[in-house]
């Protein structure tokens, strides 16, 4: 992959504005649970760099390889729970939002086993996510997750 642009280095603090408020919009919400909506939602985007971070991450927290590997085909894949299907065909609609309105059936089932308040979490997760996925891929970005985990440690 070829870096067009570092944005961090080029806008440094509307990156830094845009990960504090990242992390903040996402506080709370169940981290396996993001990360398996950030991997199908990268995939769709055909974000290598997110994907390559976010399976990172969900194997750190403890997520199978049999689930990490079957998220794309969560659908027919028996390892996932209805929740998280609700979750992933949400993603999934909004991630695709212009392609017709899957959004409406997807929200039926998001609303069986999410409530309002998790509801909003989880539409927040998938909005970050969409974000990052194109300031990767429209800037050519690429990170070492392992780095971002020793960076945020760091800072915290």
């Amino acid at each position: 992959m070829t870096v067009r642009l570092d944005p961090h280095a080029a806008a440094p603090r509307l990156m830094g504005e845009f990960f504090r408020s990242s992390n903040a919009l996402i506080a709370g919400f169940d981290p396996k649970l993001a990360e398996l909506v950030k991997m199908r939602a990268s995939q769709l985007n055909g974000c290598a760099n997110c994907l390559n971070i976010h399976t990172y991450f969900a194997r750190d927290l403890g997520e199978s390889d049999q689930r990490i590997d079957l998220v794309a085909t969560w659908r027919e894949a028996p390892c996932y729970s209805e929740r998280e299907r609700a979750a992933l065909g949400w993603t999934e609609a909004l991630t695709r939002l212009s392609e017709g309105h899957a959004h409406i059936a997807a929200y039926e089932q998001l609303k069986a086993h999410f409530s309002e308040e998790e509801q909003v979490g989880l539409t927040m997760v998938i909005n970050v996510i969409n974000g990052w996925n194109r300031i990767a891929v429209g800037f050519g970005g690429w990170a070492d997750p392992a780095a971002l985990k020793a960076q945020a440690a760091a800072g915290a």
